[in-house]
């Protein structure tokens, strides 16, 4: 007998639709659910890998128990339950010995609705130390566009935009079937400029493709801005009913004048002038602006930059323009569902980190002050730190001074599904089910569709996050406020759709409605009711009103070059390197060189580069490619090699963030830290000697 069950792909963050294949009762096949409104039947190598990551070898069952020297790698088996016992008791303890706040909590890539509950199991307990990798991921992009018309525009592709600009964002590699959504588009008469220093797909296919230098981003926005105002391009009926503080902007942006931007973004004058006129005298046109947008201390007024953008071009909640997403399931972020009002102002005053406070949206801690606080104990100690789906050996700024810190930890909990380099330095490892083995809800924020997950397999012994958060409520005394039966949580998530989830299982899928112009009714949702150029919330705030780029460290004799950094389309951060399929596709971490760089320093193609910053040193492979702009190198990120167990993965030597820093300055609104624009040095590793692989600790 054959059977087919749709479920959603947790592979990424893209969420595509998925179709489970069954033989006999057997899962033989995964495919693309051609119904689904967010890929269409489309499926990429990860999606398609996902049995493989069910079925590994290494994947890990059991939970563990240290029992060597941290980061030895030896443990023994635990049963859930005495596992689940060990780590509610030490929470307690730490708990009852020091408050709540001594244990910190670090989110990872689970993402989605799962955070959603670790969030709220972390309200109950009372810690307000809480970080994610939000302050560089996405939420720049989204509190920008908040802070200035009131919500987080997506582009309305249906609405056939004339023009496409896609901002440091590589949709083939991250979203890619909103990729081929676009070069559908532009097959269909729409103008697609690409603005990346990689000439990415998109880019290749391109209308104009804009090489701008790491870090520069905020000046060409102001520079577009000042542009647009100047030449008369903007909407001067849009902006007279619903902007405030247009003679402000008008003033500041007189101060990025063509050529002081076209002198720091190293884009020819002419070509900004292009962008600013296609973009501003298009009827309709979206800006889809990408990670890399918040790799940096300028990341979130370069949002509100773009932001900016839209309004003064009346390009804002219109039919083919970005419009504000009425999403199909909006209960997930409620104060009902995360418990949020469980950390009072007192306990959030409690919290690790500077004072004062970043935007008050951002209720988060930085990974780089747990791990400052776990090296020094100030302002106290840390006794326990709890890890679910996060690797800070590969995704922490200075991965070396994460060591360090982690070492140090008296109580240290990691739930991931293989062992990683993180993972062997735990006391506990807890690991959780895989997306193939569990119900939930899944609603990105960037698409107004929502898919239903649901489990295709029952491994045995397998346990989803869900139900190692319910154990340890129940062992902490909080099972009053969780759900055994998870189904009763994802209907209280689906209210606001009037679906219970057995319903929803029905459906498959739900898309939010699609409507233009809701501020007319109600105004925008910002303090003015309308879009804030100048932004008084801010000013009285202590930030900057209107956005102001910050200048960085400049290039130097030592340093020459600038170092940024990509992700590979076929793994999600530092996941899935143990994948055959994945690994045949990217074997080995590439450090891209234009042909000039490379000539400069002596570099050939498949040489062992050593890339320096003040930081420290690391190797990857040279890539020789006329696709990266020349004085800037293009490094892989979150690589390990889990095939090197003597040497817990040899973390250290091809890891990018063994070069970066932890220190600031950070983006003074939300921490983001600078990862884009680095000076460095290379040269052929043959020419260093191996004790100076590795960072700064």
């Amino acid at each position: 007998m054959k059977k087919t069950i749709k479920t959603t792909c947790g592979m990424c963050f893209s969420c595509c639709g998925m179709l489970g294949h069954f033989k006999d009762g057997q899962l033989v096949s995964i495919t693309g659910d051609p119904d689904s409104p967010v890929n269409k039947g489309v499926l990429c190598l990860k999606g398609q890998s996902a049995i493989d990551m069910l079925n590994h070898p290494g994947r890990l069952i059991t939970p563990l128990k240290r029992i060597g020297k941290r980061g030895q790698g030896k443990f023994v088996s635990l049963s859930w339950d005495e596992a689940l016992d060990r780590v509610a008791d030490k929470l307690q303890q730490a708990r009852d010995k020091s408050g709540p706040w001594s244990t910190a909590f670090i989110l990872g890539t689970t993402k989605g609705l799962i955070d959603t509950y670790t969030e709220r199991f972390i309200n109950v307990f009372g810690s307000p130390n809480i970080a994610t990798s939000g302050h560089v991921c996405f939420l720049p992009r989204m509190f920008g566009a908040k802070a200035t018309n009131g919500f987080f525009p997506v582009p309305d592709y249906s609405g056939n935009p004339e023009c496409i600009i896609l901002w440091g964002a590589n949709l083939s590699g991250s979203r890619m079937p909103e990729h081929k959504k676009i070069i559908a588009l532009k097959k269909k008469g729409a103008s697609l400029i690409v603005i990346d220093p990689y000439k990415t797909k998109a880019a290749q296919q391109a209308d104009l493709h804009i090489p701008i230098y790491p870090g520069t981003d905020l000046m060409l926005a102001m520079g577009m801005i000042n542009v647009i105002i100047e030449n008369n391009w903007f909407d001067k009926n849009f902006i007279r009913m619903w902007c405030t503080g247009f003679e402000e902007l008008k003033a500041a942006a007189k101060n990025y004048s063509l050529k002081k931007v076209s002198k720091a973004t190293r884009i020819a004058e002419d070509t900004i002038l292009t962008l600013s006129r296609t973009y501003a005298l298009v009827d309709k046109a979206v800006i889809q602006p990408g990670n890399a947008i918040d790799h940096g201390i300028n990341s979130f007024q370069t949002s509100r930059a773009i932001s900016i953008l839209r309004a003064i071009t009346g390009k804002l909640d219109r039919f083919g323009c970005d419009i504000e997403p009425l999403y199909p399931v909006p209960g997930a972020g409620i104060p009902e569902v995360t418990l949020s009002y469980k950390i009072t102002d007192e306990i959030w005053r409690k919290r690790i980190g500077p004072d004062p406070s970043m935007l008050p949206w951002f209720r988060r801690v930085l990974p780089a002050d747990i791990i400052h606080t776990l090296n020094t104990e100030t302002p106290y100690k840390l006794s326990c730190v709890y890890i679910t789906g996060a690797n800070p050996l590969l995704t922490f700024s200075n991965a070396g001074n994460a060591y360090k810190a982690l070492q140090k930890a008296d109580f240290l909990v990691v739930s991931d599904r293989f062992m990683t380099p993180t993972a062997k330095l735990a006391d506990i490892i807890l690991p959780p089910a895989t997306f193939l083995e569990y119900d939930s809800v899944v609603a990105p924020p960037y698409y107004s569709d929502a898919g239903v997950q649901q489990a295709l397999v029952q491994t045995e012994n397998a346990m989803s996050d869900y139900d190692i958060i319910n154990g340890l409520a129940k062992r902490l005394g909080f099972e009053k406020m969780f759900y055994p039966d998870t189904h009763d949580f994802f209907d209280l998530v689906l209210g606001p759709s009037n679906l219970t989830f057995e319903e929803f299982k029905n459906i498959g899928t739900l898309t939010g409605r699609r409507e233009e112009k809701k501020y007319i009714n109600n105004g925008f949702q910002t303090p003015s009711k309308k879009v804030e150029l100048f932004s008084n919330f801010l000013g009285n705030a202590g930030f900057p009103p209107l956005p102001v780029f910050t200048p960085v460290q400049d290039l130097s004799e030592e340093y020459p070059l600038i170092l940024t950094s990509n992700k590979s389309s076929f793994f999600r951060h530092s996941d899935n390197r143990q994948l055959k399929k994945l690994r045949n596709a990217h074997p080995e971490p590439r450090v891209k060189i234009h042909p000039d760089t490379a000539k400069q320093f002596h570099i050939k193609e498949n040489d062992q580069v050593f890339i320096e910053t003040q930081n420290g040193g690391m190797e990857q492979k040279a890539r020789i490619t006329d696709k990266i702009m020349q004085g800037v190198i293009f490094a892989d990120f979150g690589w390990w090699f889990p095939e090197d167990e003597t040497n817990n993965g040899n973390w250290r030597t091809c890891n990018i963030n063994m070069v970066t820093s932890d220190l600031p300055p950070f983006s003074p609104e939300i921490g983001s830290t600078r990862f884009r624009d680095i000076p460095c040095r290379i040269s052929t590793a043959q020419s260093i000697s191996v004790g100076n692989v590795g960072g700064k600790e």
